[in-house]
Protein backbone atom coordinates (compact mmCIF):
# COMPACT_ATOMS: atom_id res chain seq x y z
CA UNK A 1 0.00 0.00 0.00
CA UNK A 2 1.02 3.45 -0.52
CA UNK A 3 -0.55 4.79 1.42
CA UNK A 4 -2.84 7.78 2.22
CA UNK A 5 -0.32 10.75 1.34
CA UNK A 6 0.44 9.00 -2.35
CA UNK A 7 -2.75 8.26 -3.39
CA UNK A 8 -3.57 12.25 -2.58
CA UNK A 9 -0.67 13.11 -4.68
CA UNK A 10 -2.67 11.00 -7.37
CA UNK A 11 -6.11 12.24 -6.86
CA UNK A 12 -4.94 15.74 -7.00
CA UNK A 13 -6.28 16.91 -3.62
CA UNK A 14 -5.15 17.46 0.12
CA UNK A 15 -7.84 16.52 2.12
CA UNK A 16 -8.91 18.70 5.18
CA UNK A 17 -10.59 15.84 6.31
CA UNK A 18 -8.76 12.70 5.95
CA UNK A 19 -11.50 10.42 7.25
CA UNK A 20 -13.30 10.88 3.99
CA UNK A 21 -10.68 9.22 2.05
CA UNK A 22 -10.75 6.36 4.23
CA UNK A 23 -14.57 6.01 4.73
CA UNK A 24 -14.21 6.16 0.79
CA UNK A 25 -11.94 3.27 0.82
CA UNK A 26 -13.80 1.10 3.38
CA UNK A 27 -15.38 -1.85 1.70
CA UNK A 28 -18.63 -3.07 3.43
CA UNK A 29 -16.69 -6.71 3.83
CA UNK A 30 -14.74 -5.15 6.56
CA UNK A 31 -18.06 -5.13 8.71
CA UNK A 32 -16.25 -3.03 11.65
CA UNK A 33 -18.01 -0.03 12.99
CA UNK A 34 -17.19 2.42 10.87
CA UNK A 35 -18.87 3.43 7.75
CA UNK A 36 -18.46 1.63 4.38
CA UNK A 37 -17.90 3.22 0.81
CA UNK A 38 -22.26 2.75 -0.48
CA UNK A 39 -23.47 5.89 0.13
CA UNK A 40 -20.79 7.67 -0.63
CA UNK A 41 -20.82 5.40 -4.10
CA UNK A 42 -24.26 7.05 -4.34
CA UNK A 43 -23.39 10.60 -4.60
CA UNK A 44 -20.28 10.26 -6.81
CA UNK A 45 -22.05 8.51 -9.21
CA UNK A 46 -24.02 11.79 -9.59
CA UNK A 47 -21.11 14.14 -9.28
CA UNK A 48 -19.34 11.64 -11.88
CA UNK A 49 -22.23 12.21 -14.35
CA UNK A 50 -22.79 16.14 -14.28
CA UNK A 51 -19.40 16.63 -14.89
CA UNK A 52 -19.15 14.52 -17.58
CA UNK A 53 -22.42 15.55 -19.50
CA UNK A 54 -20.63 18.95 -19.15
CA UNK A 55 -17.14 17.76 -20.68
CA UNK A 56 -19.44 15.87 -23.73
CA UNK A 57 -21.64 19.03 -23.89
CA UNK A 58 -17.96 21.10 -24.71
CA UNK A 59 -16.44 18.39 -26.01
CA UNK A 60 -18.89 17.88 -29.41
CA UNK A 61 -20.87 20.83 -29.76
CA UNK A 62 -22.66 19.51 -32.81
CA UNK A 63 -23.84 15.95 -31.49
CA UNK A 64 -27.42 15.75 -30.97
CA UNK A 65 -28.82 14.54 -27.60
CA UNK A 66 -28.88 10.84 -28.11
CA UNK A 67 -25.32 10.30 -29.40
CA UNK A 68 -24.23 12.37 -26.41
CA UNK A 69 -26.11 10.32 -24.54
CA UNK A 70 -24.60 6.93 -25.94
CA UNK A 71 -20.91 8.82 -25.07
CA UNK A 72 -22.05 9.27 -21.44
CA UNK A 73 -22.90 6.26 -20.92
CA UNK A 74 -19.89 4.54 -21.91
CA UNK A 75 -17.91 6.47 -20.24
CA UNK A 76 -19.56 6.42 -17.03
CA UNK A 77 -19.95 2.76 -16.51
CA UNK A 78 -18.15 0.38 -15.01
CA UNK A 79 -15.31 -0.75 -17.33
CA UNK A 80 -14.30 3.22 -17.21
CA UNK A 81 -14.59 3.39 -13.60
CA UNK A 82 -12.70 0.37 -12.85
CA UNK A 83 -9.86 1.67 -15.52
CA UNK A 84 -9.46 5.02 -13.64
CA UNK A 85 -9.29 2.78 -10.37
CA UNK A 86 -6.50 1.02 -11.72
CA UNK A 87 -4.24 4.14 -13.19
CA UNK A 88 -4.39 5.75 -10.12
CA UNK A 89 -3.58 2.08 -7.72
CA UNK A 90 -7.34 2.23 -5.61
CA UNK A 91 -7.13 -1.78 -5.45
CA UNK A 92 -4.22 -1.63 -3.31
CA UNK A 93 -5.56 0.85 -0.95
CA UNK A 94 -9.19 -0.43 -0.88
CA UNK A 95 -9.75 -1.27 3.35
CA UNK A 96 -11.03 -5.14 3.05
CA UNK A 97 -11.77 -8.38 4.86
CA UNK A 98 -8.97 -11.07 3.80
CA UNK A 99 -11.29 -13.10 2.62
CA UNK A 100 -12.50 -10.57 -0.14
CA UNK A 101 -9.12 -9.93 -0.83
CA UNK A 102 -8.09 -13.79 -1.17
CA UNK A 103 -11.25 -14.16 -3.49
CA UNK A 104 -9.63 -11.37 -6.07
CA UNK A 105 -11.23 -8.24 -4.46
CA UNK A 106 -8.55 -5.74 -5.28
CA UNK A 107 -8.86 -6.74 -8.95
CA UNK A 108 -12.43 -6.98 -9.38
CA UNK A 109 -13.75 -4.42 -11.86
CA UNK A 110 -17.27 -3.75 -9.93
CA UNK A 111 -15.45 -3.23 -6.64
CA UNK A 112 -12.58 -1.12 -8.39
CA UNK A 113 -15.57 0.59 -9.57
CA UNK A 114 -17.96 1.19 -6.77
CA UNK A 115 -14.36 2.24 -4.76
CA UNK A 116 -14.11 5.48 -7.73
CA UNK A 117 -17.19 6.56 -7.48
CA UNK A 118 -16.70 6.92 -3.45
CA UNK A 119 -13.69 8.55 -3.89
CA UNK A 120 -15.18 11.37 -6.01
CA UNK A 121 -18.13 11.55 -4.31
CA UNK A 122 -15.06 12.43 -1.36
CA UNK A 123 -13.02 14.84 -3.10
CA UNK A 124 -16.76 16.60 -3.92
CA UNK A 125 -17.18 16.65 -0.23
CA UNK A 126 -13.83 17.44 0.91
CA UNK A 127 -13.17 20.05 -2.14
CA UNK A 128 -17.07 21.00 -3.16
CA UNK A 129 -17.35 20.80 -6.80
CA UNK A 130 -14.10 22.32 -8.01
CA UNK A 131 -12.02 19.08 -6.58
CA UNK A 132 -13.90 16.35 -7.84
CA UNK A 133 -14.00 18.22 -11.40
CA UNK A 134 -10.24 18.71 -11.51
CA UNK A 135 -9.80 14.90 -10.84
CA UNK A 136 -12.71 13.31 -13.45
CA UNK A 137 -11.59 16.31 -16.17
CA UNK A 138 -7.68 14.90 -15.69
CA UNK A 139 -8.93 11.14 -15.75
CA UNK A 140 -11.73 11.05 -18.29
CA UNK A 141 -10.55 13.55 -20.67
CA UNK A 142 -8.32 10.82 -22.42
CA UNK A 143 -10.91 8.19 -22.45
CA UNK A 144 -13.45 10.72 -24.12
CA UNK A 145 -10.53 10.58 -27.46
CA UNK A 146 -10.69 7.02 -28.08
CA UNK A 147 -14.07 6.68 -29.57
CA UNK A 148 -14.31 9.40 -32.08
CA UNK A 149 -18.14 7.72 -33.39
CA UNK A 150 -20.87 7.86 -30.59
CA UNK A 151 -21.13 4.12 -29.60
CA UNK A 152 -23.57 1.99 -30.64
CA UNK A 153 -26.95 2.38 -28.54
CA UNK A 154 -27.01 -1.57 -26.28
CA UNK A 155 -29.84 -2.67 -28.75
CA UNK A 156 -28.41 -2.13 -31.70
CA UNK A 157 -25.53 -3.70 -30.35
CA UNK A 158 -27.17 -6.58 -28.67
CA UNK A 159 -28.64 -7.34 -32.20
CA UNK A 160 -25.46 -7.43 -34.04
CA UNK A 161 -23.70 -9.54 -30.98
CA UNK A 162 -26.61 -12.30 -31.91
CA UNK A 163 -26.76 -11.94 -35.86
CA UNK A 164 -22.86 -12.74 -35.49
CA UNK A 165 -22.88 -14.95 -33.12
CA UNK A 166 -25.41 -16.57 -35.84
CA UNK A 167 -28.57 -16.23 -33.20
CA UNK A 168 -31.97 -14.98 -33.24
CA UNK A 169 -32.86 -11.58 -33.22
CA UNK A 170 -33.48 -10.48 -29.48
CA UNK A 171 -37.03 -10.41 -28.30
CA UNK A 172 -38.18 -7.93 -26.06
CA UNK A 173 -41.25 -8.07 -23.34
CA UNK A 174 -42.77 -6.02 -21.01
CA UNK A 175 -42.98 -7.80 -17.65
CA UNK A 176 -44.24 -5.47 -15.60
CA UNK A 177 -45.59 -1.49 -15.27
CA UNK A 178 -45.81 -0.05 -11.97
CA UNK A 179 -46.54 3.89 -10.50
CA UNK A 180 -50.01 5.90 -11.93
CA UNK A 181 -50.90 6.23 -15.90
CA UNK A 182 -49.51 9.73 -15.79
CA UNK A 183 -45.95 8.68 -15.00
CA UNK A 184 -45.79 4.89 -15.18
CA UNK A 185 -42.52 2.83 -15.12
CA UNK A 186 -42.30 0.03 -17.41
CA UNK A 187 -40.19 -3.59 -16.56
CA UNK A 188 -38.80 -5.23 -19.71
CA UNK A 189 -37.25 -8.22 -20.12
CA UNK A 190 -35.00 -8.87 -22.71
CA UNK A 191 -33.78 -12.49 -24.19
CA UNK A 192 -31.40 -14.06 -26.27
CA UNK A 193 -31.55 -17.93 -27.37
CA UNK A 194 -29.60 -19.26 -24.78
CA UNK A 195 -28.87 -16.92 -22.43
CA UNK A 196 -30.27 -16.38 -19.16
CA UNK A 197 -32.66 -12.97 -19.69
CA UNK A 198 -31.81 -9.78 -17.75
CA UNK A 199 -34.56 -7.16 -16.94
CA UNK A 200 -34.20 -3.48 -16.61
CA UNK A 201 -36.67 -0.68 -15.92
CA UNK A 202 -37.48 2.86 -17.36
CA UNK A 203 -39.74 5.91 -17.93
CA UNK A 204 -40.70 4.18 -20.81
CA UNK A 205 -40.71 0.93 -22.77
CA UNK A 206 -37.83 2.06 -25.16
CA UNK A 207 -35.55 3.26 -22.14
CA UNK A 208 -36.74 -0.43 -20.32
CA UNK A 209 -35.29 -2.63 -23.25
CA UNK A 210 -32.27 -0.24 -23.53
CA UNK A 211 -31.39 -0.97 -19.69
CA UNK A 212 -32.76 -4.70 -20.23
CA UNK A 213 -30.51 -4.86 -23.24
CA UNK A 214 -27.24 -2.97 -21.55
CA UNK A 215 -27.69 -5.59 -18.78
CA UNK A 216 -27.69 -9.00 -21.21
CA UNK A 217 -24.48 -7.26 -23.32
CA UNK A 218 -22.87 -7.07 -19.84
CA UNK A 219 -23.66 -10.45 -18.86
CA UNK A 220 -22.50 -11.88 -22.09
CA UNK A 221 -19.24 -9.82 -21.84
CA UNK A 222 -19.68 -7.81 -25.24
Amino acid sequence: MAGQATLQRRLGHRFAEPALLEQALTHASTGGRGASNERLEFLGDRVLGLVVARMLFDRFADEVEGALARRHTALVRREALARVAAEVGLGDEILMSAAEADGGGRDNPALLANACEAVIAALYLDGGYTAAERFIRARWAALMEEDQAPPKDAKTALQEWAQAAGLPLPVYQEVGRTGPAHAPEFTVEARVEGRAPTRGVGTSKRAAEQVAAEALLEAIGA
